[in-house]
Protein backbone atom coordinates (compact mmCIF):
# COMPACT_ATOMS: atom_id res chain seq x y z
CA UNK A 1 0.00 0.00 0.00
CA UNK A 2 1.64 3.26 -0.87
CA UNK A 3 2.09 5.98 1.78
CA UNK A 4 0.51 9.23 0.31
CA UNK A 5 0.38 11.60 3.33
CA UNK A 6 2.94 14.77 3.92
CA UNK A 7 3.31 12.97 7.20
CA UNK A 8 3.58 9.90 8.58
CA UNK A 9 3.44 10.73 12.25
CA UNK A 10 0.02 10.52 12.15
CA UNK A 11 -0.11 6.93 10.53
CA UNK A 12 2.24 5.84 13.47
CA UNK A 13 0.25 7.09 16.39
CA UNK A 14 -3.02 5.52 14.94
CA UNK A 15 -1.45 2.18 13.62
CA UNK A 16 -0.20 2.24 17.28
CA UNK A 17 -3.27 2.66 18.83
CA UNK A 18 -4.84 -0.31 16.51
CA UNK A 19 -2.12 -2.21 17.44
CA UNK A 20 -2.32 -2.18 20.98
CA UNK A 21 -5.94 -2.81 21.28
CA UNK A 22 -5.32 -5.79 19.01
CA UNK A 23 -3.07 -7.37 21.41
CA UNK A 24 -4.57 -6.45 24.62
CA UNK A 25 -7.78 -8.21 23.05
CA UNK A 26 -5.74 -11.56 22.26
CA UNK A 27 -4.44 -11.26 25.01
CA UNK A 28 -7.68 -10.86 27.11
CA UNK A 29 -8.73 -14.02 24.88
CA UNK A 30 -6.28 -16.32 24.31
CA UNK A 31 -3.70 -15.59 27.17
CA UNK A 32 -0.34 -13.99 26.33
CA UNK A 33 1.14 -17.33 25.32
CA UNK A 34 -1.16 -17.34 22.15
CA UNK A 35 1.06 -16.59 18.88
CA UNK A 36 -0.47 -13.44 17.27
CA UNK A 37 -3.29 -13.40 14.93
CA UNK A 38 -2.84 -12.85 11.00
CA UNK A 39 -4.56 -9.06 12.18
CA UNK A 40 -1.59 -8.46 14.26
CA UNK A 41 1.19 -9.56 11.91
CA UNK A 42 -0.44 -7.08 9.14
CA UNK A 43 -0.55 -4.29 11.51
CA UNK A 44 3.28 -4.66 12.43
CA UNK A 45 4.01 -5.10 8.64
CA UNK A 46 2.40 -1.96 8.37
CA UNK A 47 3.96 0.09 11.19
CA UNK A 48 7.38 -1.32 10.14
CA UNK A 49 6.57 0.18 6.58
CA UNK A 50 5.51 3.19 8.10
CA UNK A 51 8.28 3.74 9.93
CA UNK A 52 11.06 3.46 7.00
CA UNK A 53 9.32 5.17 5.36
CA UNK A 54 9.85 8.02 7.89
CA UNK A 55 13.35 7.51 7.87
CA UNK A 56 13.33 7.38 4.41
CA UNK A 57 11.98 10.98 4.21
CA UNK A 58 14.25 12.13 7.14
CA UNK A 59 17.63 11.38 5.52
CA UNK A 60 19.13 14.55 4.17
CA UNK A 61 19.07 14.66 0.26
CA UNK A 62 22.65 16.12 -1.16
CA UNK A 63 22.10 19.17 -3.26
CA UNK A 64 23.59 19.23 -6.80
CA UNK A 65 26.80 21.34 -6.59
CA UNK A 66 27.11 23.72 -9.46
CA UNK A 67 29.70 23.19 -11.81
CA UNK A 68 32.26 26.06 -11.75
CA UNK A 69 32.91 27.69 -15.05
CA UNK A 70 36.12 27.34 -16.53
CA UNK A 71 38.04 30.27 -17.71
CA UNK A 72 40.42 30.82 -19.92
CA UNK A 73 43.99 31.96 -19.19
CA UNK A 74 44.80 35.28 -19.34
CA UNK A 75 47.94 35.73 -20.67
CA UNK A 76 50.89 37.37 -18.77
CA UNK A 77 51.90 40.76 -19.51
CA UNK A 78 55.67 41.68 -19.50
CA UNK A 79 56.91 43.61 -16.27
CA UNK A 80 57.16 47.43 -17.11
CA UNK A 81 60.60 48.49 -16.93
CA UNK A 82 60.90 51.36 -13.65
CA UNK A 83 63.00 54.48 -14.18
CA UNK A 84 65.87 53.96 -11.65
CA UNK A 85 65.60 56.49 -9.10
CA UNK A 86 68.06 59.43 -8.42
CA UNK A 87 69.80 60.16 -5.43
CA UNK A 88 68.00 61.87 -3.07
CA UNK A 89 70.17 64.50 -1.44
CA UNK A 90 69.98 65.06 2.27
CA UNK A 91 68.67 67.87 3.58
CA UNK A 92 70.73 69.69 5.69
CA UNK A 93 69.97 69.52 9.55
CA UNK A 94 70.12 73.37 10.14
CA UNK A 95 66.65 73.48 7.84
CA UNK A 96 64.85 70.93 9.63
CA UNK A 97 65.59 72.34 13.21
CA UNK A 98 64.47 75.88 12.28
CA UNK A 99 61.30 74.28 10.97
CA UNK A 100 61.00 72.99 14.13
CA UNK A 101 61.99 75.84 16.22
CA UNK A 102 58.80 77.91 14.68
CA UNK A 103 56.36 75.59 15.87
CA UNK A 104 56.92 75.48 20.52
CA UNK A 105 56.51 71.92 21.61
CA UNK A 106 54.14 70.70 24.38
CA UNK A 107 56.41 71.37 26.99
CA UNK A 108 56.83 74.97 26.19
CA UNK A 109 53.18 75.60 26.01
CA UNK A 110 52.73 74.31 29.38
CA UNK A 111 55.34 76.75 30.53
CA UNK A 112 53.73 79.50 29.13
CA UNK A 113 50.40 78.61 30.18
CA UNK A 114 51.48 78.16 33.83
CA UNK A 115 52.96 82.09 33.41
CA UNK A 116 49.83 83.33 32.16
CA UNK A 117 47.72 81.84 34.93
CA UNK A 118 50.48 82.76 37.68
CA UNK A 119 50.26 86.46 36.27
CA UNK A 120 46.46 86.46 36.40
CA UNK A 121 46.57 85.79 39.97
CA UNK A 122 48.59 88.49 40.60
CA UNK A 123 47.10 90.68 38.46
CA UNK A 124 44.25 90.01 39.77
CA UNK A 125 45.17 90.38 43.69
CA UNK A 126 46.82 93.69 42.47
CA UNK A 127 43.11 94.96 41.38
CA UNK A 128 41.69 94.27 45.18
CA UNK A 129 43.87 95.34 47.40
CA UNK A 130 43.91 98.71 45.39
Amino acid sequence: MPIRTASVNPQIKKNGVVLHLAIASRIASQGADAPPSEREQALLEERRALKAEKAKRAAPVPKAKPVKAVKPAKVAKPPKEKAPKAAKEAAPKDAKSAKDKAKPTRAEKLVKKADALEAAKKSARKSAKA
